[in-house]
């Protein structure tokens, strides 16, 4: 049994997890988990498709290819450039081009879709059904054997080829349409095709013969002891490019790792990524990686090295003949709460308007044990606890203490009640998975394992406030050790581990999560609200750097700068390098391997649809102002998608209220205009779940008070913001999570002397 070292569940933990699945129920300190679902509450899914090795390790679910493990005829793997799919006549290959979808709403969805695929099968024997054999950090090796028959394939996020080994006999192309050999002569091995507008090649062994069956089909004779071949799509039909692809096409991936290093005194945070490969013959060329936006976007290591680019739904990846390449990227802070409103009327109404909310308090976050009550799943009294613990907040920083503790006093209770394990509210711990799922189900998020870092980050980041405030609490032989386990289950930074799986929803070379477990979907994977799962990333920052784990403060740091960085461009195309012409919105909302579009799960309403990738609004979220010009042009485009959704008449059952989410958007706007989201503001309109009205004002005068937050400037504490007003003065604020004073030195020379438990200021 492998412990989960520095994220520190501990002993107690490892006993449960060796306990007799009837042994119920299973302490972790003062809380309890569940070894098995209680009476009446299903499992979650199996995920059988597994080699035996693989099936000793914890399932990777959330990840662009788990559709493997969990479905017996899985969808296509959307690699990029490429899409794979594995049937039983054999693996499918394509590269996926462009697809405008008009909607009814007047705008467009972008698809890039698995079709028109080459066919690529034994001659031998007939393939198995799909086992994940192996898995590394972007890349899998796929079994489809069929008893002693054995054929394999290795398929990575962006690399060209497919990696294919037979154990014996030949392998045989089916072509969906005709098409025409190029560059015939330049090697023997290459078999290079163009069809459909599009160009791929197959690298054989020295020897292999390509004999033409049909003008779709081909068959190559291997030789003997040689069954092994690579598949690739070209990114054009040009004999450089099909030399590079040769060059490189017989060192097979054996391994992808992704490696991240904080340095706290420059606050830069550097991501290596390593292919290892097996050279199958020939010269050690090297791998021939594919590099999206993000990742070579303003890199000035690569920029020299670069070579032809792919279309794609990520826009351009671009070919790197590397085994071996570095990101850096600034972490530009977080900060737990701000300072209070001590002056001028704004004080006054956010004391008044904190009575209000404060009577209403046990609204916040209440508990039922009625399974058909919504607010009792997990997902639900999350967001009820971070509401709870922002209001707490802002009255502790208003100097109400006896509010703050009120609302703490809740919180703890809502959590101990559920972390206690009585009632039908529960967590369970499912050891064939290696996952903690709660009851009642919401969301699919045990049905299906969806969402989980939406949710638990509601609970890490309320864990973590209390903890600032009574560390006894969070003590692992307390209530820590639960919270432990929701991080866990989201953010296990080792690899191969059988109790939790390595990063369980996030994507290290795509740079963002993925919200479905299962993969279910013929777009492939991918994630609506990134602003939940950036939450949870920050939460994971506070939590480690209040318990004093650097490990896990450095891991959030980490997802969060990553994934910060590609929401800017596949969500927002900042940087206008994804979005076609053809796209009519500011923003995606839906991102997937597959397609985007301008929508959600549930409603195709436009305020939500906008929302989803805003909310929870906190501190946490002040990357949103990175760019206040498109922060206005996206506040801006609301009233026009609005009425193009009214023009087409069709309403949900239960339409929302015509304001919903206002205090979601003028709290947006504030990043870029406070003036302007005060006036826009309703204080008496619609609410979101997880915000009160208290913390919407405190959040828009202070941002008033102090500027638009200031990128530019980092400072080498972990938890700061910097803010700049349109005079040019700066206030630049630190917390300070440890038992002693700490002096903060920002980038630009300011220093602050921050004492123990305590906010600082200093302009």
């Amino acid at each position: 049994m492998k412990f989960i070292s520095g994220l520190g569940v501990g002993m107690l933990v490892a006993m449960g997890f060796l306990a007799e699945a009837s042994a119920q129920p299973v302490k972790v300190g003062a809380g309890t988990y569940h070894l098995s679902p209680k009476s009446g509450d299903k499992a979650p899914p199996a995920a059988p498709h597994r080699t035996e090795a693989m099936l000793k390790l914890a399932a990777p679910t959330n990840q662009w290819y788990s559709t493997l493990i969990f479905n017996p005829k899985p969808e296509a793997l959307f690699a990029h450039p490429l899409t794979v799919k594995t049937t039983l006549a054999g693996l499918e290959l394509a590269l996926p081009s462009k697809q405008v979808v008009p909607t009814e709403f007047r705008t467009t969805e972008i698809h890039y879709m698995h079709r028109d695929a080459l066919l690529i099968a034994p001659t031998a024997f007939e393939p198995g059904p799909a086992k994940l054999a192996r898995a590394s950090d972007w890349a899998v090796d796929i079994a489809m054997d069929r008893g002693a028959d054995q054929m394999r394939v290795t398929t990575a996020h962006g690399s060209p080829y497919a990696h294919i080994t037979l154990s014996r006999g030949d392998v045989r192309i089916k072509l969906p349409s005709a098409g025409e050999r190029f560059a015939g002569d330049a090697d023997a091995r290459v078999l290079a095709l163009r069809l459909s507008g599009k160009s791929y090649a197959l690298f054989g062994p020295t020897g292999v013969r390509w004999e033409q069956v049909s003008p779709t089909e081909w068959v190559g004779r291997l030789p003997a002891g040689a069954g092994y071949l690579s598949a690739a799509a070209l990114p054009d039909d040009r004999l450089e490019s099909l030399q590079l692809l040769t060059r490189h096409a017989y060192a097979f991936l054996q391994d992808t790792r992704v490696d991240w290093r904080f340095d706290p005194a420059s606050s830069k945070v550097e991501t290596t990524f390593t292919a290892k490969t097996r050279v199958m013959e020939g010269a050690d060329n090297g791998p021939l990686l594919g590099l999206y936006p993000h990742q070579w976007f303003n890199n000035a290591s690569v920029a020299d090295k670069l070579g032809p680019a792919y279309d794609s739904i990520r826009g351009k990846i671009r070919l790197l003949p590397a085994s071996q390449f570095k990101i850096e990227r600034s972490y530009t802070g977080v900060l737990p709460h701000w300072l209070g409103i001590k002056e001028g009327p704004g004080a006054a109404q956010v004391a008044d308007m904190l009575k209000v909310d404060l009577r209403r308090r046990r609204e916040l976050i209440p508990i039922r044990e009625n399974k058909d009550d919504w607010r009792v799943s997990a997902y639900w009294q999350g967001k009820g606890l971070t509401r709870a613990t922002q209001l707490a907040a802002v009255a502790e920083q208003q100097g109400d203490i006896d509010a703050r503790d009120q609302l703490l006093k809740l919180v703890k209770e809502r959590m101990e009640w559920w972390f206690g394990g009585a009632g039908r509210s529960y967590f369970h711990y499912n050891k064939e998975l290696g996952t903690v799922v709660t009851y009642p189900d919401e969301f699919f998020a045990t049905a299906e394992m969806n969402d989980h870092h939406f949710h638990y980050g509601y609970w890490i980041r309320a864990a973590a406030e209390i903890a600032m405030r009574d560390p006894s609490w969070a003590a692992k032989d307390n209530w820590g050790g639960m919270v432990d386990m929701l991080v866990a289950d989201i953010a296990t930074p080792q690899r191969g581990r059988a109790d939790f799986p390595f990063l369980r929803p996030f994507d290290p070379y795509s740079g963002f999560s993925m919200a479905s477990g299962v993969g279910l979907y013929d777009f492939g994977n991918g994630q609506e609200s990134t602003s939940e799962a950036i939450n949870a990333w920050a939460s994971l920052i506070l939590w480690g750097e209040v318990t004093g784990n650097r490990e896990l403060r450095d891991l959030g740091i980490y997802l969060y700068t990553t994934e910060i960085d590609a929401v800017s461009h596949y969500w927002f195309d900042v940087h206008g390098l994804v979005f076609p012409p053809e796209y009519k919105n500011v923003e995606a909302s839906w991102v997937f391997g597959g397609k985007y579009a301008h929508k959600t799960w549930w409603t195709d309403e436009p305020r939500q649809t906008k929302g989803i990738n805003l909310l929870p609004v906190t501190t946490f979220s002040t990357y949103l102002g990175r760019d206040p010009a498109y922060v206005k042009r996206n506040v801006a485009a609301l009233k026009p998608e609005t009425d193009a959704y009214n023009a087409v008449g069709k309403f949900p059952p239960n339409p929302p209220p015509k304001d919903v989410w206002q205090d979601v958007f003028a709290k947006y706007l504030a990043l870029a205009d406070p003036a302007a989201a005060l006036a826009q503001w309703d204080r008496y309109g619609s609410v979101e779940a997880g915000e009160t009205r208290t913390h919407t004002l405190h959040w828009m005068l202070s941002l008033q008070d102090m500027g638009m937050p200031d990128f530019g400037v980092t400072a080498d504490t972990t938890l700061y913001s910097v803010f700049k007003r349109a005079d040019g003065r700066k206030t630049y604020l630190a917390y300070n999570a440890t038992k002693a004073p700490i002096d903060v030195r920002f980038s630009d020379g300011k220093t602050l002397t921050v004492a123990p438990g305590t906010l600082g200021r200093t302009q």
